[in-house]
């Protein structure tokens, strides 16, 4: 651990290690994915402690509009409108949990989780319920974009200094390279 805290980032802590299975596979063998995107819209900009962690937007959100708008983007999705796609990879992912709340301190969250994400997924999406959360579209929105299934300029890719990958989660050992091989089939959407 030591060694390895020595050429990270700064931002970077491993807090335990262990030996894997050689069938592991640190993106393949996931299971889950847990993000969380902090904005603040306050008139001031964030607290300087924390604006590597927090986009900051000029005025008012409506996190009640933003969790709205994020219900219909759950389940089992092509997600290409939210994507930069690869060559080769598939855009159809799970979204399992997309939630909006006012922190006690006025930061607002966005926790999402999924079986996988797309290149800028996240941010894309967030990108979206801001510019509901904003009353700059309508709470519809979001769901048309999805539907659309491509590409919309108005999407704005939201900072990536306020998204925070809190937790991977991966099957037991003994299904590591079952649940990798699962992961590595390109998925079809289904009709």
């Amino acid at each position: 651990m030591r060694r390895l805290g020595g050429v990270l980032a700064d931002d970077v802590v491993v807090t335990s290690a262990s030996l894997v299975p050689q069938s592991f596979d640190a993106r393949f063998s996931a299971t889950e994915r847990r993000y969380c995107y902090r904005v603040a819209d306050t008139p001031h900009r964030p607290d300087p402690l924390l604006r590597s962690q927090v986009a900051w937007v000029r005025g008012p959100l409506d996190p009640a509009a933003m969790h709205a708008s994020a219900q219909p983007l759950l389940g089992e999705h092509d997600f290409i409108a939210y994507c930069r796609p690869r060559p080769g990879a598939t855009t159809i992912r799970t979204l399992r949990h997309l939630d909006v709340a006012r922190r006690a301190d006025g930061i607002v969250e966005v926790h999402v989780a999924a079986d996988a994400f797309c290149h800028n997924q996240v941010r894309a999406m967030v990108g979206a319920l801001l510019a509901v959360g904003s009353g700059q579209r309508d709470g519809s929105w979001p769901a048309q974009v999805l539907a659309d299934a491509r590409r919309d300029g108005a999407v704005h890719v939201a900072p990536p200094h306020g998204l925070t990958l809190e937790h991977v989660t991966y099957p037991p050992d003994d299904e590591l390279a079952a649940q990798a091989e699962r992961a590595r089939s390109v998925r079809q959407a289904r009709r």
